[in-house]
């Protein structure tokens, strides 16, 4: 029988998963509607920020009474100040998420160059997904070898999706000065790819915290 406090412990952690897998399972709708070439599809990402942050504050007054009542140790508490900081991360990763469906829906027609678009978008948005993926899956994990290896695989994947945001804005960048009455929508568009971006970054974020938790040492700002 687990003891009251690695109860708790273990509720936080299954309650930041359900957050975690709700905008993976969003980014999951997206890639699916982009590659059947469904872009109405897009409508279909339900996630709100504001049901994010009512589910967000509910984990965090648990961490905070949890800190109140058992003073955890050194490498505990590493752990519940790492887990109130994601949180937030994830937040901001679903906002992202709904951001980008609402945008990109809006602002894509066929009057655009679709398939040079979809062409990056795509991989930007597997790569976006894979990042949050992985770092999602550190929260279980406890070999500290297995922790440093997925840490690195985010950082792969975010790399990734900065080159593919670089590659893309400088083909759009190119079909505007050709057709500036389109401008507004590929900017648009650009606008709603650089929340993929972001959603790397977020990524990021959550395995460097996670991270941290399990085996201390310094947390490094993205």
């Amino acid at each position: 029988m687990l003891k009251p406090y690695e109860t708790k412990l273990k509720s936080i952690k299954e309650e930041i998963q359900k957050i975690g897998l709700e905008v993976v399972e969003s980014l999951e709708i997206c890639q699916q509607a982009l590659v059947e070439k469904k872009i109405e599809n897009l409508k279909d990402v339900e996630i709100t920020e504001k049901k994010l942050l009512v589910k967000s504050n509910e984990i965090d007054n648990i961490i905070v009474t949890t800190l109140a009542l058992y003073s955890p140790e050194a490498k505990d508490l590493r752990q519940l100040v790492s887990f109130l900081k994601i949180t937030n991360e994830l937040v901001r990763t679903g906002s992202n998420t709904k951001d980008f469906a609402k945008m990109f829906k809006k602002s894509y027609s066929d009057d655009l160059n679709t398939s040079m678009i979809l062409e990056y978008t795509i991989p930007l948005l597997k790569s976006a997904l894979l990042s949050l993926q992985t770092a999602i899956s550190i929260i279980d994990e406890m070999d500290p070898k297995h922790i440093e290896e997925k840490y690195h695989r985010v950082i792969v994947e975010e790399s990734k999706t900065d080159d593919l945001y670089l590659m893309i804005e400088k083909n759009i960048l190119k079909l505007i000065t050709k057709n500036l009455d389109l401008s507004k929508e590929y900017f648009d568009l650009l606008s709603s790819l650089r929340r993929l971006e972001k959603i790397a970054d977020r990524a990021v974020s959550i395995a460097n915290l996670l991270q941290f938790a399990q085996v201390g040492g310094d947390i490094v700002q993205s």
